[in-house]
């Protein structure tokens, strides 16, 4: 049997046919909750340029369970400017991850795997905003090329208003590109398995004549919430088990 494509690349009509059956100022209220997004205070920077928010969650058919806060953990073989380091980061706001929205885009991306969706019974929903000015440039992925350490990661535009960069390519294990994209239009979504690829994205820049400029993304990996390596979640979190584009 020939494999399936390591990852797929869709327009915003997707999402925007599966949300279109809920109220419009949900959908608003959801894509404006990227302004409440507090700094990442992992960058190691003077000024913050990333802004986040994350959540876990059991994948059920009819809802999503919140599972307990927890820190954001990755190997350092995986990353290697963050990895090793529990990173705590802000939590969803509770309209965010209890609402109609986030359940109806997490359980269309999960039906849009590139690979077998049995054992994808959870995963981690990051908020991300990347700014960028004339004197300081936004990195979304400072460890470069990388993988995720997930089993698939999807990564959802939300907004891209004043920019000019952030290219997102996709390689093989060999680092031989295989995907280039500039995700443009709100909703636009590469999912891939990150298992079977590396991925990396350019730098974000203002647009020509822009005082600044800001990149909005939803990233959602998935895995299996049996598998603790594959989480994302701190090693010591043992009361429940169990981000392309980069970081």
């Amino acid at each position: 049997m020939t494999p399936s494509p390591p990852f797929t690349h869709f327009g915003p009509e997707v999402l925007q046919a599966a949300l279109g059956a809920l109220p419009a100022r949900a959908v608003e209220e959801f894509t404006g909750s990227w302004d409440d997004l507090p700094a990442d205070a992992h960058l190691g920077t003077d000024t913050p340029y990333r802004f986040r928010r994350y959540g876990r969650f059991r994948i059920h058919p009819d809802r999503l369970e919140r599972l307990p806060h927890t820190a954001f953990f990755q190997e350092k073989s995986v990353n290697k400017v963050h990895g090793g380091v529990e990173r705590l980061f802000a939590p969803l706001a509770g309209a965010v991850a209890g609402g109609a929205v986030l359940r109806t885009v997490v359980h269309t991306l999960r039906r849009r795997l590139p690979g077998p969706r049995a054992g994808m019974d959870a995963c981690g929903v990051h908020q991300i905003r990347v700014t960028a000015t004339p004197h300081a440039e936004g990195h979304p992925a400072p460890e470069g090329i990388h993988q995720d350490g997930h089993c698939y990661v999807a990564q959802v535009l939300i907004r891209r208003e004043d920019v000019r960069g952030a290219e997102s390519c996709l390689y093989d294990l060999r680092r031989r590109p295989v995907h280039r994209a500039l995700l443009t239009a709100p909703l636009e979504t590469i999912v891939l398995d990150d298992r079977r690829l590396l991925h990396g994205v350019s730098p974000v820049r203002p647009a020509p004549g822009a005082a600044s400029g800001v990149r909005d993304m939803m990233l959602v990996d998935f895995f299996a919430d049996e598998d603790s390596s594959l989480t994302g979640s701190s090693p010591q979190d043992s009361s429940v088990p169990g981000s392309s584009l980069p970081r």
